[in-house]
């Protein structure tokens, strides 16, 4: 949700901003800590998905999951630099890459979830 949060709110405003950034970095921290304890769980065995369609689904997830934290710090890392450089057509256009990442983020998200509910 942090950084959703960070994205839309970037978009709505149009202009990149530290506060932007801020949600960005928190979100991908939750994300990564979050990522971290899931699979210690399920090395550990207490977690195993049923069914063929939850497999699937787990190993979709951690692929697209791999990929989206990736480029959730990439983002993040571009974020300071567009804010560092201050230039405004930059500032401006930021949000696109955002909604790029966002969108590669939902996969996983989505997978996640549906994982759940199989």
């Amino acid at each position: 949700c942090l950084y959703t949060v960070g994205v839309w709110s970037e978009h709505r405003a149009g202009v990149l901003r530290p506060a932007h950034v801020a949600w960005f970095v928190t979100g991908l921290l939750a994300d990564a800590s979050g990522t971290l304890v899931m699979s210690r769980i399920a090395a550990a065995g207490s977690y195993r998905p049923a069914g063929e369609t939850a497999t699937v689904l787990s190993q979709v997830m951690a692929l697209t999951g791999a990929l989206a934290l990736a480029l959730m710090a990439v983002h993040a890392v571009w974020a300071v630099v567009v804010l560092v450089r201050q230039r405004p057509a930059e500032l401006a256009q930021f949000h696109r890459f955002s909604l790029g990442v966002w969108l590669v983020w939902l996969v996983p998200y989505m997978t996640g979830m549906a994982g759940s509910m199989a």
